[in-house]
């Protein structure tokens, strides 16, 4: 039996059509579904979209769209851009999916039956962007501290989640258990500035709109959003407080959930306390990746900033563009785009060094031995070093992997890229075709350029999948050892290049 391996994203806002920056939950944590999976684990990767909310259904009445109608173009079009972008998901949940519904209403009713929810009145400064309410010392020069707008003064009935009743909880979750939330920043930031001045309770329905899962047991009330969207983490997989599934109890607790920075007091805090209030364990880890930014600003509408994956794909193509989320989003600082960034990125690192290193050793394996190529083991003084490279290459995205540096992980791989390229200026096969006696050097050089090649096309699949895919097709050899293997066979296809260069002058 293979080891489990359950990982989700944070389900997409459904308010309007995602921009870049929106969709990197998803392509991130496919690349570390996709490393999973070649670790031999048997992964789970659920992802989806967030569909109730008084912000949803003032849209849709703009729109002169029912909330559903709304919501479900919006919903067609998350899934397409995370099709679009090659994201590799075994389930898309809806909140509006009537299983989840369901499972919400019987969640909400055994809280409520614990003690752990409870009503009263709220009154409070509500943000609708964020959906949320703040209190006036929580705000940032009278504005919301989150998104920055205006706050307006609301009054209702609705009832409560108990969070103080957690509060002993989460100060041992925060202080004994760091591993629970990465990176070791958020720990701080949200142990100092909502665990320790000590936590309020927390508004789980809303009476003054009507879109959302209705309480069953008082129907003017709608669940909030946060109590909706958090649980489709378990009621997708088979959560049921009156009996669960056997995928539940094989895939619970989640691995990793991958988050963004700003909704990390909701995964960090509410989560926890919701799942200590129905008995289950919490997630392993929580990954609250920083913001991907247009240049130095957070992408907005109003900035005229907004950056979209589908017109960067058809511009650039899929690999391209995933290339740029994986490779330049470091795991603790924002990361920037920009479309001379993305070129200058596309020529230097995949044309030149991996396209350009693909092409000129096919093209060599073809011309000077009509593409059949065997290790002849003559060897060089620069080749045992440049083999162990190729050797540590798996264990070093391993060890990146399992801390969560994926943009590093990634750069492992283009190290060797790099002395790959520089083994060719070491060993100038060009000089050794001249020397009759020296054909099985030639051979051995470019079978070692063969066998890095392998290794690292194999290693680019959870990064760049096509491309991983078509190396294997052009060097004709789908061996998927992540070692140097001594006595592999090539029967070399034509090379095709993997990356045009994209000529900046013209632009």
């Amino acid at each position: 039996m293979k080891e489990k391996y359950y990982i989700t994203t944070a389900i997409a806002y459904t308010s309007g059509k995602p921009h870049i920056g929106n969709t990197y939950d998803a392509v991130v944590a496919d690349a570390i579904a996709r490393f999973k999976k070649l670790q031999g684990y048997d992964v789970y990767f659920q992802t989806g979209t967030d569909e109730h909310g008084l912000k949803i259904q003032e849209k849709a009445e703009a729109k002169e769209l029912t909330p559903k109608e709304y919501v479900d173009e919006i919903s067609a079009e998350v899934k397409r851009m995370y099709d679009l972008l090659d994201v590799d998901y075994d389930n898309f949940i809806r909140t509006t999916d009537s299983d989840h519904e369901r499972i919400v209403q019987k969640i909400f009713k055994k809280m409520y039956e614990k003690g752990d929810i409870y009503k009263g009145e709220y009154r409070g400064l509500y943000c609708t962007p964020c959906e949320s309410f703040w209190t006036e010392s929580q705000l940032v020069d009278g504005n919301c501290p989150d998104c920055g707008r205006k706050v307006q003064e609301q009054k209702e009935e609705a009832y409560f989640f108990k969070l103080s009743n957690y509060q002993k909880k989460l100060e041992d979750l925060f202080k004994n258990h760091s591993e629970f939330l990465k990176p070791e920043s958020r720990v701080n930031e949200m142990y100092n500035n909502f665990i320790a001045p000590g936590v309020q309770d927390l508004c789980v329905s809303r009476t003054s709109f009507s879109w959302g899962i209705p309480v069953d047991f008082d129907p003017k009330h709608v669940v909030y959003v946060w109590l909706d969207a958090l649980t489709n983490y378990i009621t997708k997989i088979g959560y049921d407080p009156d009996g669960s599934t056997e995928q539940f109890k094989k895939l619970w607790p989640a691995d990793l959930h991958v988050i963004g920075k700003d909704i990390v007091r909701f995964h960090s805090i509410y989560w926890p306390c919701f799942l200590w209030s129905l008995g289950l364990e919490l997630p392993k880890k929580i990954f609250g990746h920083p913001w991907l930014l247009s240049g130095n600003d957070k992408m907005s509408k109003s900035k005229g900033n907004v950056i979209y994956a589908d017109d960067l794909v058809s511009e650039f193509g899929v690999d391209a563009v995933r290339y740029y989320l994986l490779h330049e989003m470091s795991q603790t600082n924002d990361g920037s785009i920009t479309r001379p960034q993305l070129i200058e990125k596309v020529n230097s690192d995949l044309a030149n060094n991996l396209g350009n290193l693909v092409q000129r050793t096919i093209s060599m394996g073809n011309k000077y031995f009509d593409g059949k190529i065997e290790n002849k083991n003559v060897a060089g003084e620069v080749d045992s070093a440049f083999i162990e490279s190729i050797n540590a290459l798996y264990s070093k995205l391993s060890e990146k992997f399992e801390n969560l540096q994926i943009a590093d992980a990634f750069d492992e791989i283009f190290k060797v890229l790099r002395l790959s390229n520089k083994y060719i200026d070491d060993t100038t096969p060009w000089i050794l075709a001249k020397d009759e006696e020296k054909k099985e050097r030639l051979e051995t050089v470019l079978y070692n350029l063969l066998e890095s090649i392998r290794v690292c096309g194999n290693l680019l699949w959870p990064f760049i999948p096509t491309t991983s895919k078509r190396i294997a097709s052009q060097i004709n050899n789908n061996k998927s050892d992540f070692n140097f293997i001594s006595n592999n066979t090539y029967n070399l296809n034509k090379s095709e290049p993997l990356f045009k260069r994209i000529e900046t002058e013209n632009l």
